[in-house]
């Protein structure tokens, strides 16, 4: 079935760059893939300090090699993936396949899902770490880069929620059209269906007569007998 479903106009049809750029679903996106950027780039700029005792590296978070790599990797992949998701949704209107649309938008409300609750931990582990940090003159110079690092996971939590509602909305909106379409196709077999508007020059099945004859024709016709033998 082709046509307009999830969110989006019929397949082949014109997409317009200014409005797809105003849409609310792409702004979160430029958005989140901003957000990514400062919590990988501040952490891989300055989220590693050394002591005046080793000249090696450690993670400004309390030391803790994990919290550093967990917020790379959680920026990073966030990162690529809003890449995607803006060339998916670029193409969407391509796609003419209800079936394909289905999947491309379970895709993205379970990627937005899941990297919601994965900022939550990403958070929650960078505040933990960063409040057990013992402070000092090195800390200090990386301190601003670790705080940006805890604000914008927070705010990626936002940004990614937002993203999952909008997803969560598309997949409710092509259901229901899809439901819809199923029950104008599957109609009862006795349903009766217009017949052509009057002055088309065909007319309904409603608008036939009874045969030529049939209302004067009489088997026992006045004044005769049927002779008894």
């Amino acid at each position: 079935m082709e046509g307009a479903s999830f969110g989006a106009g019929r397949a082949g049809a014109a997409l317009d760059p200014i409005s797809f750029i105003k849409r609310p679903q792409t702004i979160l996106r430029i958005t989140a893939w901003v957000f990514s950027i400062v919590v990988f780039g501040s952490i891989v700029n300055e989220g590693y300090v050394n002591s005046d005792s080793t000249p090696e590296l450690h993670c400004i978070y309390n030391k803790n090699e994990g919290a550093c790599n967990y917020g790379i990797t959680i920026g990073i992949i966030a990162f690529f993936a809003c890449i995607f998701f803006l060339v998916l949704d670029l193409n969407f209107q391509e796609i003419s396949s209800v079936k394909d649309r289905r999947r491309a938008v379970l895709l993205d409300l379970g990627f937005s899902g899941l990297w919601s609750f994965l900022w939550f931990v990403c958070f929650c582990f960078l505040a933990n770490q960063w409040q057990q940090t013992k402070k000092s003159e090195e800390v200090n110079q990386g301190a601003d880069a670790a705080r940006a690092g805890i604000a914008f996971s927070f705010f990626s939590i936002l940004t990614w929620v937002a993203l999952m509602v909008k997803a969560l909305q598309r997949y409710r909106l092509g259901t229901d059209m899809s439901l819809f379409a199923t029950e104008q196709l599957s109609a009862a077999p006795g349903t009766s269906y217009p017949g052509y508007p009057a002055g088309s020059g065909v007319e309904g099945t409603e608008t036939y007569q009874s045969p030529p004859f049939t209302e004067t024709l009489d088997t026992s016709p006045k004044g005769y007998q049927v002779p008894a033998y």
